[in-house]
């Protein structure tokens, strides 16, 4: 299962309240303003500050903050 296109459409990045887009894999949200991906685990979206990955991070198979 993945985030549904409802729940996408009222989601916005926590750090600039910019729109959110599903990762190719369905398994992030990326904002394109503050080139970072939330990470979506068990369905669920982790939408904290702290537990963003940078964009860079996340397409080198990166998938958890440091």
């Amino acid at each position: 299962m993945t985030v549904q296109a409802d729940l996408l459409k009222i989601l916005a990045c926590p750090k600039c309240k910019s729109s959110l887009k599903l990762t190719d894999d369905k398994d992030g949200l990326s904002c394109a303003k503050c080139s970072v991906v939330y990470p979506i685990r068990e369905d669920i979206p982790v939408m904290l500050v702290e537990e963003a990955v940078a964009l860079e991070d996340w397409n080198n198979g990166v998938r958890e903050t440091k």
